[in-house]
């Protein structure tokens, strides 16, 4: 914790100047009390030390000492929820998918966990879907809609191919659509794709100022993948496209490190996974790399990553929290003055 105005603390040197005041008006008033003869004043004087007729005083000390620490304008690091939050889900479809070294499949534990991954995230942050292999589609904008995100998950079509670099330029443009981020020019080329009547509707590229990486806190990029790339865009030059924007990138591995040939359905598949390049990715952005090499491990991958996107820690000025507290806490002892006396005192 640090303050803005730190030269303001001085004043809390004054604070004992009060409880010294009012020590001083408890004598001058039982001086006062003893030059009446009546029974009542007697007693009333008597009653006044009582403790609760102290409280009230306290609570009011505490309060100044409170708005003391506002008027310093604090400033501490604490978790709060995102204004607006969205989380692009990039989940490899290729063919390796098939595999069961996951139970039952690899797709298949991908699937359930990304749904229960869901079911953890609160209903305020909006969700994402792009599928890639070969080609790279978005199987679902970013909605609040789990419904239709669960839909989307159970419509997985599997492909040839590996385009990593590719889902993370895909899941860039949905969530900055007036960046002009266009995937097909940085696949194929311009010269090559032509322009179509299409094209005449998307922004011109827009020139970005890089930021610190991780530093944009409103989205959030999850990619799982089980291999390496085989085609598309660059993986670690899309990676440094999220990060000078500031977006993270969770990397979820799936998939054999060592890198073994094997078959499915009667068709060669490559499965090594790029565990290098995909640690770089979270590196680069800022995000994390986690192994997920069996079912149950992805299902907790998906969890944990789920409670850390909830919340975010940030720099936020305390005062205005402190003068609610200082204003409670003067509120009450002027509440139980009243209730006990019958007066503010």
């Amino acid at each position: 914790m640090f303050f803005l105005w730190p030269q303001y603390l001085w004043l809390l040197l004054a604070l004992p100047l009060l409880p010294l005041a009012y020590l001083w008006l408890l004598r001058r008033r039982g001086r006062t009390s003893l030059r009446y003869s009546s029974v009542a004043m007697v007693r009333a004087a008597t009653a006044g030390r009582n403790w609760r007729r102290h409280v009230p005083p306290v609570l009011l000390l505490l309060a100044s000492a409170v708005l003391l620490l506002a008027a310093a304008r604090p400033v501490a690091k604490v978790p709060l929820p995102w204004a607006r939050s969205s989380i692009m889900l990039a989940m490899d479809v290729s063919l390796s998918m098939r595999v069961t070294d996951v139970k039952p499949t690899r797709l298949v534990a991908a699937q359930d966990a990304a749904k229960s991954f869901l079911k953890e995230l609160p209903k305020g942050i909006e969700v994402g879907l792009v599928t890639f292999a070969g080609s790279t589609q978005v199987a679902q904008a970013a909605t609040l809609d789990r419904t239709s995100l669960v839909a989307a998950i159970d419509a997985f079509q599997m492909q040839m191919g590996t385009a990593v670099g590719n889902a993370i330029v895909l899941c860039l443009a949905e969530l900055f659509p007036d960046h002009g981020i266009d995937l097909s020019g940085m696949t194929f080329g311009r010269q090559l794709r032509g322009r179509s009547l299409d094209d005449k509707d998307k922004p011109p590229p827009k020139e970005i100022t890089p930021v610190a990486p991780g530093s944009y806190n409103s989205a959030a990029i999850i990619l799982l993948s089980d291999g390496r790339r085989t085609t598309g865009v660059d993986t670690l030059a899309a990676a440094k496209m999220a990060a000078d924007r500031g977006v993270k990138i969770y990397v979820v591995g799936l998939g054999t490190v060592g890198g073994d040939g094997a078959t499915a359905e009667g068709m060669p598949i490559y499965l090594q996974l790029d565990e290098p390049t995909l640690r770089e990715v979270a590196r680069m952005t800022g995000g994390e790399y986690h192994y997920a090499g069996t079912a149950e491990k992805l299902r907790s991958v998906y969890e944990n990553l789920g409670s850390q996107l909830q919340v975010h820690r940030r720099e936020t000025e305390l005062s205005g929290l402190l003068a609610l507290v200082a204003a409670c806490i003067a509120a009450s002892g002027a509440l139980l003055s009243v209730i006990w006396f019958g007066r503010i005192a």
